[in-house]
């Protein structure tokens, strides 16, 4: 039997419609105004997206553009390590929740889990501040 990882699954409710929220989130351009927890200066290097994180260079690779909400994205650490961070954007209504899924990753104490998913929090409410204005 495989060994399961912790999982948080985060969300915030935005009242935008889903296609809306989809567009702006997909955008590479846009990941530094809302989505601080992942590093900052991005910056395209010969067709892949790199930040800087406090623990180094990373590389953020998203999933191609789609019709069904699929944000999923990876990041691969300057270790190699790579982190897969599933989001989703989904009709709510006459809104749109999104929905991040925070695994706990080997090794990470329960403080920085929690941590991870204060900043995620953080995060999407920036994300819904920015589409609400």
């Amino acid at each position: 039997m495989p060994n399961l990882l912790e999982v948080w699954h985060i969300s915030v409710s935005i009242d935008r419609l889903p296609q809306d929220v989809y567009e702006f989130a997909s955008k590479l351009e846009n990941l530094p105004k809302w989505a601080t927890g992942l590093g900052k200066n991005f910056r395209n290097v010969d067709g892949e997206w790199v930040a800087d994180s406090p623990t180094g260079p990373i590389k953020v690779r998203f999933v191609r553009r789609n019709e069904f909400g699929v944000l999923d994205h990876d990041v691969i650490l300057e270790s190699g390590t790579t982190v897969h961070n599933p989001i989703r954007i989904l009709p709510n209504g006459r809104g749109t929740e999104v929905v991040f899924t925070l695994f706990r990753q080997p090794g990470a104490s329960e403080q920085k889990f929690a941590e991870d998913a204060r900043w995620v929090e953080k995060d999407l409410r920036l994300l819904k501040t920015l589409l609400e204005r």
